[in-house]
């Protein structure tokens, strides 16, 4: 077993492990299943996957909910408009007056029988998550395939007439992804440059940027592998690890539920297959609020991936 470099790194800082503050935050993976098939995806979510959330675990999601009182639902996947009971889990979130967020890849909703999800979105205020990795089409090709980045922009005009991006409560959020084994970088410079571009070539408004850093795991790890580039993208991520994002840590203010109902620290735990622990319950029908949001996190090597630089989350950059 490889030696855990990122926990030796916080017990040098915090003479400790890494633990939570609380759960502000309710991320659900809903499955697997993808209309896309993404390089750099961390759960190798594709259209041939079958993993996916039946409704009883999301009725017991519901319950969880109901003593968490969290500021955000966030769903994601894969695609998480695929899921068949989408549409009922968060109708249902809504009437209980929760906050949702959908992360959506946007050509989904141009797939058959999805077309009318942004009218549905907009009548429950879900917020959206929208992943744009690059506001040239050449870059978007290269890493999510041909033809994505021309229905990828479809969907953002329709939203933009939708409200989405322009009115306070229909935030649209655009999300960029390096095209390969580097960090992201500073997200405020980027935010301008997707601004300009897709205001002056489209017309398109949108409410903020998240730069997200790729993780060296899933089909990302595959593709370095191949072309033996691991170690080299681990050991820029190590070293250019930035204890300032150590406080605003997204396993440090959520929690994520996977379609089986199994609990993580966060998503890419997710993706490896590694549940909350240090006797913390790992599953959301022995669901214990106390246990869980005081609990020691789950920590590997893949963390360099949220310290490193400005910082990574699903919410964007940390500092």
């Amino acid at each position: 077993m490889s030696r855990n470099l990122f926990e030796e790194k916080i017990a040098s800082i915090t003479g400790e492990g890494l633990f939570s503050e609380g759960i502000k935050i309710v991320q659900v993976n809903l499955g697997l299943k993808c209309n896309q098939a993404c390089n750099h995806c961390h759960v190798d979510a594709s259209p041939q996957r079958t993993e996916r959330m039946e409704w009883p675990t999301m009725e017991r999601i519901l319950d969880t909910a109901e003593t968490l009182r969290p500021s955000l639902v966030d769903l994601t996947g894969g695609a998480p408009e695929l899921n068949p009971s989408f549409r009922k889990f968060v109708t249902a979130l809504h009437r209980k007056g929760y906050s949702v967020q959908v992360r959506s890849n946007l050509t989904v909703l141009t797939e058959p029988g999805m077309e009318d999800l942004p009218d549905f979105f907009a009548e429950h205020r879900v917020g959206l998550v929208a992943s744009l990795p690059c506001y040239l089409e050449e870059n978007v090709r290269a890493q999510r395939g041909s033809g994505i980045y021309e229905k990828s922009i479809e969907i953002l005009v329709r939203l933009n007439r939708l409200g989405y991006g322009l009115d306070e409560d229909k935030p649209l959020n655009l999300v960029y992804n390096p095209g390969g084994a580097f960090l992201p970088p500073e997200q405020a410079k980027l935010e301008a440059d997707y601004r300009r571009e897709l205001q002056q070539r489209f017309g398109i408004f949108f409410t903020h940027l998240l730069t997200i850093a790729n993780m060296p795991i899933g089909r990302l790890r595959g593709k370095l592998r191949q072309a033996h580039e691991e170690k080299k993208y681990l050991s820029l991520l190590r070293e250019s690890f930035n204890p300032g994002t150590l406080s605003n840590l997204m396993c440090r203010h959520q929690i994520s539920i996977a379609w089986d109902g199994r609990v993580y620290d966060c998503d890419f735990n997710l993706a490896l297959g590694c549940p909350v622990n240090h006797g913390a319950p790992d599953h959301i029908e022995d669901f214990d609020k106390n246990a869980l949001e005081k609990r020691r996190i789950v920590t590997g090597n893949h963390c360099f991936g949220c310290t490193a630089g400005y910082g990574s989350s699903c919410a964007g950059a940390l500092v």
